[in-house]
């Protein structure tokens, strides 16, 4: 789970039990592209605003009462603050091909084993005018944000 903090002079807000989908939608995606959020029936801009993020475990209700929640993030959790900004900024970044190739590699490999020279021809079919450097970048980034997801599984070559 997530814990966020947002502090603007003389301002603090802080919410608590956010999924990272929750995260990236509400807050992360719009601060990277350097938009105010609204949270807590105020506006929160990047350039003015300081955003804490915490990772860490669900907290109950009753550890979040009475002014409680922040201390029991920052003594339980770990700040990643700097981490999942840095995924929202490449997310953002992310080339148009990649989550079509993301999807085609999860189509094929549903089929059966996709070679790595597949995946390369399947990233020229869907940038034609990428050098070959640049494909082999797309394509390794399609293989490994969905071996981080676990939505593909690496496996040995066929003898």
């Amino acid at each position: 789970m997530f814990h966020i903090e947002l502090r603007q002079f003389p301002h603090v807000t802080r919410e608590f039990n956010w999924s990272k989908e929750q995260l990236d939608a509400r807050v992360l995606s719009a601060w990277v592209r350097g938009e105010a959020i609204e949270l807590a029936e105020r506006r929160w801009a990047p350039d003015r605003a300081k955003l804490v993020v915490y990772e860490g475990r669900e907290l109950a209700t009753d550890e979040i009462g009475m002014g409680r929640g922040w201390s029991n993030v920052t003594r339980s959790g770990e700040e990643v603050t700097a981490r999942v900004l840095e995924e929202a900024r490449a997310t953002a970044q992310s080339p148009p091909a990649l989550e079509a190739l993301k999807h085609e590699l999860l189509t094929r490999s549903a089929e059966g084993p996709v070679g790595m020279a597949e995946v390369l021809a399947m990233a020229g079919e869907l940038e034609p005018r990428l050098p070959a450097a640049q494909r082999l970048e797309l394509a390794g980034r399609a293989i490994w944000e969905l071996l981080q997801d676990d939505r593909l599984k690496l496996s040995r070559p066929r003898d």
